[in-house]
């Protein structure tokens, strides 16, 4: 997924803000889900995040264009993990790993329904 950094992205400085790359992650994650045709809401329950793992490498400024690469590393009954990349043109600039786990509507983690977890296993 492209993404433009705009000013609101930024610091006093012009350079991105640290939380703005989850942010960035977070909408490539979303997106994944709407040009399926998806939600992130089931009937069942929701994703929530678990674990960050976060590694900023160089820094986005005003203006540049990003693309964010998102891969399935590995999915359990109930989690997953992603590994997702931020790019400026060639170069990685951000990394992180992220742990979701699907929670039921009592708050109780519980199994990804099937279908679900047949979607995320095509992101690998």
């Amino acid at each position: 997924m492209k993404i433009r950094v705009y000013y609101e992205d930024t610091d006093v400085g012009g350079v991105v803000y640290h939380s703005n790359y989850l942010k960035f992650c977070d909408r490539a994650r979303n997106q994944l889900f709407f040009d399926a045709d998806r939600s992130l809401i089931f009937e069942e329950g929701i994703l929530v995040v678990k674990h960050i793992d976060a590694d900023y490498l160089k820094t986005a400024k005003f203006g540049d264009i990003l693309e964010v690469n998102t891969t399935l590393l590995e999915i359990k009954n109930a989690s997953f993990c992603l590994l997702q990349k931020i790019f400026r043109g060639d170069e990685k600039i951000f990394e992180m790993k992220i742990d979701i786990v699907f929670i039921d509507f009592g708050g109780n983690i519980a199994k990804i329904p099937l279908q679900e977890k047949a979607f995320l296993s095509g992101l690998s």
